[in-house]
């Protein structure tokens, strides 16, 4: 029947569908947003946790590392694959098998009885977040194509993929405060009830890589290049960098992964198109994401100890004083994703927002044993907020735009294998230097001596911070070299069909 109008004026048929569905890419945007939280704040949220489940469990210290390690190594090793199944068998079963999965492993982590059982809940959640996350990524890469939606929907995911980690701070606190520390598993069956009910309600199951196959080789050479890339760097925190346990798998990561991309070049069905990698924004956008992840640690992880063992901070307040930067993070988001980059193009904006958040890092070096939040910890958040905002979402979009459908999951997987080595690498470089400088602080002094001990913590803090600030300025200058002059035009033979 064709569209008629009404006597009220109103329209029937066919000229109501473009209405619902702009409708349903939001509500696609909402579920898509709600299950990339879930996966991004699990890296941090079980951090704040951990003391009380150590006492609780009587796991070692050594052992403590291993429950934030085993989610890292499993969700690096297997994003690449998780993007490709994602493909292959069609987004809308990916993400819902990742969503379910997610759920039932959080809830055993909770009831853990040992270690053992917790450290195993922990890896299969790794796992399930690598078939979620770029699932959910490319979900939202295939379903906005109009440049304005796009760049809206951009600035909201990047925004949470670049918060989540604060956000998972805060709800740990409040969540080990009020409740327990289960209660840090256990809240993602709630998260996850919603994304299920909304993913089968409002997607299907298109297969643009239907009639290709999984590169079992490649799956193999990738995934055991990204663990002992991530192990590695692991192994750096607890082992010193002369360690065969350190370079011993860097090495073997390196040329596992070279390994891999020899044979990329000649797989008839890649893992990973090097088309993908080719493109120079692309390529670029990878890089930003890489060094965002690694330099953002400086901020969460190490201002996470000022806060609570200097200023006496609780877990919830902790989590609380973080607040500022991710509202700043969230409008800058929405600023260059919708406004800048369309005008100015990438090269301008994202080089900028690393440039200003290095003026935040580089400003937290003046932190005292005296120092205040309000004075000393609060406009330099802000700061270094505003500036993430103006690099992780327009990287994010940039280095999934223009895809073809068939590759948007191994596209978004590597958006989300950057971000996870970043971090890996951030946190490994960073403590070390920061164990360094305390114990150079300490040469010659009375370790015995509590304000000589303050003041080495200080002098660990502020090197990490000072080193983050140089992540984020070697960040702009590579950006401004890398990143093509003018704004970015999608290749409209490239761009993603819009399957709900």
């Amino acid at each position: 029947m064709s569209p008629k109008t009404l006597t009220d004026g109103t329209r029937t048929g066919a000229e109501q569908g473009p209405s619902a569905a702009s409708a349903k890419k939001w509500w696609i945007l909402a579920v898509v947003a709600l299950a990339q939280l879930m996966v991004v704040l699990d890296a941090t949220i079980v951090n704040i946790a951990l003391p009380s489940a150590q006492a609780d469990l009587g796991f070692s210290d050594g052992n403590r590392q291993w429950i934030v390690t085993a989610y890292a190594l499993a969700f690096a090793s297997l994003l690449l694959l998780g993007g490709r199944i994602a493909d292959l068998f069609g987004r809308k079963t990916a993400f819902l098998i990742g969503v379910v999965g997610f759920a039932a492993v959080s809830a055993l982590g909770g009831a853990a009885t040992n270690f053992e059982m917790l450290v195993t809940a922990r890896a299969l959640q790794g796992a399930f977040g690598a078939l979620l996350a770029p699932a959910a990524l490319s979900l939202l890469n295939t379903t906005f194509t109009d440049a304005k939606e796009r760049a809206k929907a951009f600035s909201v995911y990047g925004a949470i993929a670049g918060a989540g980690g604060a956000v998972g701070l805060l709800l740990g606190g409040i969540l080990t405060d009020a409740l327990d520390w289960r209660w840090t598993l256990y809240v993602n069956v709630a998260i996850a009830v919603v994304a299920f009910a909304g993913g089968w309600l409002l997607l299907s199951n298109h297969r643009d890589a239907a009639n290709s196959k999984l590169d079992v080789p490649g799956t193999v050479l990738v995934a055991a290049g990204l663990f002992s890339l991530v192990y590695g760097f692991s192994n750096a925190e607890t082992h010193d960098w002369d360690s065969p346990q350190t370079w011993g798998f860097l090495i073997a990561g390196g040329a596992l992964l070279a390994a891999f991309t020899w044979w990329q070049t000649r797989a008839a069905h890649s893992l990973l198109p090097l088309r993908i990698l080719l493109d120079r924004n692309r390529a670029a956008s990878f890089l930003a994401v890489l060094i965002s992840g690694a330099g953002m640690f400086g901020v969460f992880l190490f201002l996470t100890y000022y806060l609570q063992l200097n200023l006496g901070f609780s877990p919830t307040k902790t989590g609380v004083a973080f607040l500022p930067m991710v509202a700043a993070l969230m409008v800058a988001a929405q600023i260059g994703t919708t406004a800048l980059v369309p005008r100015l193009g990438p090269k301008a904006v994202i080089p900028l927002g690393f440039a200003i958040a290095a003026v935040g890092m580089a400003w937290l070096t003046g932190l005292g044993v005296g120092s205040h939040y309000v004075s000393a910890v609060l406009p330099q958040l802000v700061i270094t907020g505003i500036g993430l905002g103006l690099v992780m979402p327009p990287a994010m979009q940039l280095a999934t735009g223009g895809v073809a459908a068939e590759d948007a999951g191994v596209a978004s997987a590597t958006v989300n294998a950057m971000q996870q080595v970043g971090g890996s690498i951030g946190t490994a470089l960073l403590n070390t230097l920061a164990a360094s400088a305390a114990a150079d602080y300490l040469v010659g002094k009375n370790p015995a001596n509590k304000m000589v001990q303050a003041q080495a913590t200080i002098e660990s803090y502020t090197t990490a911070f000072l080193w983050s600030a140089g992540f984020f300025a070697a960040g702009a200058v590579i950006a401004f070299l890398l990143f093509r002059r003018g704004v970015p035009q999608q290749d409209a033979d490239a761009a993603p069909v819009v399957h709900m």
